[in-house]
Order: C-alpha cells, then sequence, then structure tokens
C-alpha cells in the first residue's frame, strides 16, 4: 500500500487546490441556480446570434460594444415581443376554451357521436371494443385533459403576475448577460479552454460540436415546430376554427413527436368537418395537412440542421420528453443539446480507440516495398544496393560486383 502523501509534498498541494477548485466552482453554481433559466436562454441565444453578432462588428469598424448593444437591440425585436404577445393570445384563448367546456358550450362527446353517426358498421364496432362509443367517458377524458392543459396554462401565467419582481429582475439579467456574452464570448471560450484539462484538438472538436448542436436544435426543431403552428393557426383561422392560437402552439409543440405531429390535432378536425356535411373544408384541411403542414418538416429541417447533425427521430422524442420532465421548459432544448454531446462524445472516443489501435498495430509493408536486409558474416544488417543506382566508390569493387550483377540479370 502506498504511503499517503505529506502535507508539505507537492501532489497533496495539488490535490487540495483542486479540491477547492471543485467546492468553489458548486458555490458558484450554487449561487447562479435562481437564475438558471436566465443564463441558460441568454448562452442559447448568443451561440444562435452569434454570426449577426461578428457580421455587425465588420459593418461597425469593430466596435464591440456597439455591436452587441445592436445586437441585443434586434433579438428583443424579433424574438422576445412577438413571443410575449403570441403569450398573451394563448392564454386569452385558453381561457376563453375553459369557459366554454365549463359552459357546456364545447361537448366533445356529442362532437364524436356526430363523427360516429356517419362511420360504417364495421369500424363502429370495431370502436365498440375498445370502448370509444362511450359518449360520456370520451367527454370526460377530453375535458379533462384540455382543462389540466389549461390550468397549468392559467398557474404559470399567474405566477408569472404574482412575481412580477422576480420575472422582471430574470428578464433583465438575460438581457445583460446576452450582451456580454456577444462581446466577451471569444475571450471567454479562450480562458476556459486554457483551464479545462483536454488537448486542444479535442477541445475544438467538442466546443463545436456543442455550438453546432445548439443551432441545429433551435433551427431544426423550434423553428420548424413554429412553421408548423403558424401554419396550421393559419388554416383554422381560415376556415373558422374557434381558438386558432391556442391549436397552433398545440400543433407546435406536437411537431416535436416523429411522424405524428401536427397531424394528431388537424386531421381530428377534419374528419369531424367530413361527418358534419362540411365536406369541401375537410378535404381543404386534409389536403393542406398534407401537402403544406406534412412538407415542412420534409423540406425545412435538412435545410436548416444538415445531414451531419440531425439525430435519430427516436433520440429526438425520448430526449425532449425526458429533458421537459427534468428541466421544464428549458428541458426543450437541453435534452436534445445533450443527447447529440454523448453522442459525439462517445464518437470522439471510438474514434480514439481506433487510432491507438491503428498506432499499436501499423499494417504489414508489402512484398513489392519492402527493404530486404541481409545479415553479414560479423553479425551486421546490410541491405543490399540497388545495382542500377550504384555509385562508384573507393577500388570500385562493389560498384562492378553491382554492374556484374545487373548485366547478368539483363
Amino acid at each position: 500500500m502506498n504511503a499517503p502523501d505529506p502535507p508539505g509534498s507537492p501532489v497533496f498541494q495539488d490535490k487540495a487546490f483542486l479540491l477547492l477548485v471543485v467546492a468553489i466552482s458548486l458555490a458558484f453554481a450554487w449561487i447562479l441556480w435562481p437564475f438558471f433559466g436566465a443564463v441558460f436562454w441568454a448562452t442559447v441565444m448568443a451561440i444562435m446570434f452569434a454570426p449577426l453578432y461578428r457580421w455587425l462588428l465588420r459593418s461597425m469598424r469593430q466596435r464591440r460594444a456597439l455591436s452587441a448593444l445592436a445586437s441585443v437591440a434586434i433579438i428583443v425585436v424579433i424574438v422576445i415581443l412577438p413571443a410575449a404577445a403570441i403569450s398573451s393570445l394563448l392564454i386569452n384563448e385558453g381561457m376563453s376554451v375553459y369557459e366554454r367546456i365549463q359552459s357546456g358550450e364545447l361537448d366533445f362527446g356529442r362532437y364524436v357521436q356526430q363523427v360516429l353517426g356517419v362511420l360504417p358498421p364495421w369500424a363502429t364496432s370495431l370502436m365498440d371494443r375498445f370502448g370509444l362509443t362511450n359518449f360520456s367517458a370520451v367527454q370526460e377524458r377530453l375535458s379533462g385533459g384540455v382543462t389540466r392543459g389549461i390550468r397549468f396554462l392559467a398557474a404559470h401565467a399567474l405566477n408569472v403576475g404574482q412575481n412580477t419582481f422576480e420575472f422582471v429582475v430574470s428578464f433583465f439579467i438575460m438581457l445583460y448577460m446576452l450582451f456580454f456574452l456577444l462581446r466577451d464570448g471569444g475571450e471567454l471560450s479562450r480562458r476556459i479552454g486554457q483551464a479545462i484539462p483536454l488537448q486542444n484538438d479535442l477541445q475544438r472538436g467538442l466546443a463545436s460540436k456543442f455550438a453546432t448542436v445548439v443551432r441545429a436544435t433551435i433551427k431544426g426543431n423550434i423553428v420548424v415546430a413554429i412553421v408548423q403552428g403558424a401554419l396550421g393557426g393559419l388554416i383554422f383561422w381560415f376556415l373558422g376554427i374557434h381558438a386558432p392560437v391556442l391549436w397552433a402552439v398545440v400543433m407546435a409543440f406536437l411537431s416535436l413527436l416523429p411522424a405524428v405531429g401536427a397531424g394528431l390535432v388537424w386531421l381530428p378536425v377534419a374528419i369531424y368537418l367530413l361527418a358534419t356535411d362540411a365536406i369541401w373544408e375537410g378535404i381543404l384541411l386534409i389536403g393542406y395537412g398534407v401537402l403544406v403542414i406534412g412538407l415542412v418538416d420534409n423540406v425545412l429541417r435538412p435545410m436548416l440542421v444538415g445531414k451531419d447533425t440531425k439525430m435519430p427521430d427516436y433520440v429526438v422524442l425520448v430526449s425532449t420528453l425526458g429533458g421537459m420532465a427534468i428541466f421544464g421548459l428549458n428541458g426543450f432544448v437541453i435534452g436534445p443539446v445533450i443527447a447529440a454531446m454523448f453522442i459525439a462524445v462517445w464518437d470522439v472516443v471510438a474514434t480514439s480507440r481506433e487510432k491507438a489501435e491503428s498506432a499499436r498495430n501499423p499494417p504489414a509493408p508489402t512484398d513489392g516495398g519492402a527493404r530486404r536486409v541481409s545479415r553479414s558474416e560479423d553479425g551486421h544488417e546490410t541491405t543490399p544496393q540497388d545495382p542500377l543506382s550504384c555509385v562508384q566508390g573507393e577500388g570500385g569493387g562493389g560498384c562492378r560486383e553491382g554492374r556484374a550483377d545487373a548485366g547478368a540479370v539483363g
């Protein structure tokens, strides 16, 4: 057993300093935890809008503070203000739907009964086996699900209203952090890279992968979800369906689910329109859903994400749901980012192992490229010279021998 290091030894001092670094880092993270959401979204937006900042920096003659301030102003106008307006409309329409459910004006059981009334007998009997023809139970389940969703939105809206000061503080902390991350992000990333005990190539690879994955997650998931939700809400508004903004947000969230996505909303509505003799409206909604909403994912996602960073659909689904279950709304981004970094890190491990195996076991040389080595009488290794490239030495014996051999071969 090795003896413990004495307190004055360099090894003991290094271990003590490492323990101090870990303890101080954990204490700093604990202090920042109440504002984790603000710091997280400031980091995400700084990564997303770094190209905009660099373009403004070139246009403004390398004025970093002015370029960062202009970037923050643009982000507020094109991202934060529209998100606040949509959230306000969502809460208002959600409360309207909740009131209609409570008053009985919105009766899901009656809607299901109208759809079942136009179905063929075999379809009705099949649904009866699964208990889907029990209208009161169906209405109770649908109403309960919608009610829980509306209560969730109302609770969050009430929470924001009651904690207005905390919300305002977090909002301005996010903007403050965003300004400095844009202005000093390059220097900060270099300092962090110098402190992390990893090889430079590995650091650059992981940092590049992290930034690429964050941009891909935002563009490939959030942007596509927003586009699909907006298109769905537009067709619902055109057809006169109640609460189009609410259903647009629901379709945006469901678009994260592979294969089905927003179809879980517009397809039942199209079936209901067909069942209530709104034939052209139902056909229009089905065609619009398949040809417009459904193709957005197939067209936009490859353009925004790219083949190199796209994860399998099942990984996106599981990581998104798991991230939201652990981190709340922030998990919408954190989950896929952690999953992608997990894949990237293990890919680096596999690549490093392959390189190490190749270095330990180099490929054997072919016969055509191998050098023939002979051993002389005194035990030294000698390599025969090419007789055609022999150089005349002292006495010329070796060269004459080589030429004689060459003549023999010729």
